[in-house]
């Protein structure tokens, strides 16, 4: 049996310390999301739509990184809360137009207002600069190069873990 390569780095490594914030994030962001009717990726949504003041359906796929088939759903799921409103584009009767509506500001605004209030309790032993340095921390870490996670996923979770809405 091969010996296994010892690193020349600290042991103080950040993945798994990451996850476990990422997975409380998550699990606290469910639970205050779920009484709104939301979750997470339809959170995402709305806010992509609030910030682009609306977007195509195909425009939004590629943007969620969802085939579309997958945001078919997402925006029946929205639509049928009357949070956002597909039409026809004038321009190309082919397109879909999304708007977010003005029920679907009013509660992307609770629902932001609710996670803030996760954010607070998940980061509550950091004081504001702490906060703030981890965030331009964060910032620059996203900004590195992208790879493609789901063929990752897909090898360690099945094809399943590949979807957007996987929690593998």
């Amino acid at each position: 049996m091969a010996s296994l390569p010892v690193l020349n780095q600290p042991p103080r490594r950040s993945g798994a310390l990451l996850d476990n914030l990422a997975r409380r994030m998550r699990l606290h962001a469910e639970s205050v999301l779920e009484p709104l009717g939301l979750r997470p990726r339809h959170l995402v949504a709305l806010t992509v739509l609030r910030d682009r003041d609306g977007s195509t359906q195909q425009a939004l796929a590629s943007t969620l990184m969802m085939d579309r088939a997958t945001v078919v759903g997402l925006l029946n799921d929205l639509e049928a809360d009357a949070l956002i409103e597909r039409r026809r584009s004038p321009e190309d009767r082919r397109r879909h137009m999304v708007q977010l509506t003005d029920r679907g500001a009013r509660r992307l605004a609770r629902a932001e207002f609710a996670l803030a209030g996760v954010e607070d309790e998940v980061l509550s032993a950091l004081d504001t600069t702490q906060r703030a340095t981890l965030y331009e921390l964060l910032l620059l870490a996203a900004s590195g190069p992208v790879e493609d996670c789901g063929a990752a996923a897909a090898e360690e979770c099945g094809p399943a873990a590949a979807a957007p809405d996987s929690s593998c």
